[in-house]
C-alpha cells in the first residue's frame, strides 16, 4: 500500500462516500467520472471541493471518491466530508479550520423508522367514531 494514499470516510442519511487522497495535480473523480460530469450544478460542486478551498490544498491532492445510496445531497455532504477526515489526517494542524466551517462534523439527521400500526413513521390511519 502507498504511504502517501489516505482514505476516509463520510456518512450522511443512506449515502457513504470513500474518499482516496494522495498528492497530485487536482484531478478529481467519483464514481470513475469527472465531478463536473457526476456532479453538474455548480453549486454541488463547490460544496464538495469546500475543504480544499478553505485550507488551500485545491491543486495538492488527486482525489478518487466512491460515493453510493441515498440521493445527491446525501452525496454531496458524504463526500464532503470524506474530504474533510482525509485532510484532517493529512495535516492535523489543519483541524480548526475545518472545524471553523463545520467540516468535520458529521450530520446525524436520518430517517425516522415507520412504526407498527402506523400508516408511517407518524401519520397515523383515519380515525372513525362510528
Amino acid at each position: 500500500m502507498d504511504n502517501n494514499l489516505l482514505i476516509a470516510v463520510g456518512r450522511r442519511k443512506s449515502s457513504r462516500a470513500i474518499a482516496k487522497i494522495k498528492p497530485g495535480t487536482g484531478n478529481i473523480s467519483i464514481n470513475g467520472k469527472k465531478i463536473s460530469e457526476y456532479f453538474p450544478l455548480f453549486y454541488l460542486q463547490d460544496e464538495v471541493l469546500k475543504p480544499l478551498k478553505v485550507t488551500n490544498l485545491d491543486t495538492q491532492f488527486d482525489i478518487e471518491l466512491k460515493a453510493e445510496g441515498g440521493g445527491v445531497h446525501g452525496q454531496v455532504d458524504a463526500s464532503k466530508l470524506a474530504i474533510a477526515r482525509s485532510i484532517a489526517k493529512f495535516n492535523p494542524q489543519l483541524i480548526s479550520d475545518l472545524r471553523k466551517f463545520d467540516l468535520l462534523t458529521r450530520n446525524p439527521k436520518m430517517k425516522e423508522r415507520k412504526k407498527y400500526g402506523r400508516k408511517g413513521a407518524r401519520k397515523k390511519f383515519q380515525w372513525t367514531k362510528r
